[in-house]
């Protein structure tokens, strides 16, 4: 605790965690926190998807906030397919915290149907995440959680699976770094 701390609050990091580190981070409170804290059922959670089975396929997802750093080369509305590979992914806050985070510009990443639109229809959605989230920030932006797995995209992958794979967010770390 006192090391993720000093990595936030003291060295100016960054963190991100993808499908089992979105858990860890949710579980944490570091997302949508900031901060780790003792978590409780008023906590936001990722649970399991509501087909009641693990999904592994390639799903679209919408930029829907850059303030996060992890996100600082996109625009909001672009689109990524990402791979997904999960039995436990759907996001659920209360009503109230999905407010706060929409307010915020914390909801980085939404499931997206074919024209680009949030929905809960289980053909995009996977899991069947609230208001289609794929990934949430803390309030800083600097701890970015989400459920896709972006790391599994590099030149000439996908190249038979026409869309754009690549979300920059590792990029966009090594800028935040470097100034």
């Amino acid at each position: 605790k006192d090391a993720v701390g000093d990595l936030l609050d003291n060295r100016d990091g960054l963190m991100c965690g993808i499908c089992n580190g979105f858990q860890a981070l949710i579980k944490l409170g570091l997302v949508p926190y900031g901060k780790i804290i003792d978590t409780d059922e008023n906590c936001p959670t990722l649970t399991y998807n509501t087909i009641g089975r693990h999904q592994s396929r390639i799903v679209h997802t919408r930029i829907a906030s850059t303030k996060s750093p992890w996100l600082s080369l996109m625009n909001v509305g672009d689109i990524v397919n990402v791979p997904i590979s999960h039995g436990e992914g759907r996001f659920l806050c209360s009503p109230e915290l999905l407010a706060k985070l929409a307010a915020n510009g914390q909801i980085a990443t939404q499931y997206v149907d074919l024209n680009g639109e949030p929905t809960m229809d289980a053909a995009f959605n996977p899991n069947g995440s609230l208001f289609a989230i794929e990934g949430i920030t803390s309030p800083d932006g600097r701890v970015f959680g989400k459920m896709g797995h972006s790391e599994r995209f590099s030149a000439g992958c996908y190249s038979n699976v026409p869309g754009n794979y690549d979300i920059r967010m590792f990029e966009a770390a090594v800028k935040y770094f470097k100034g």
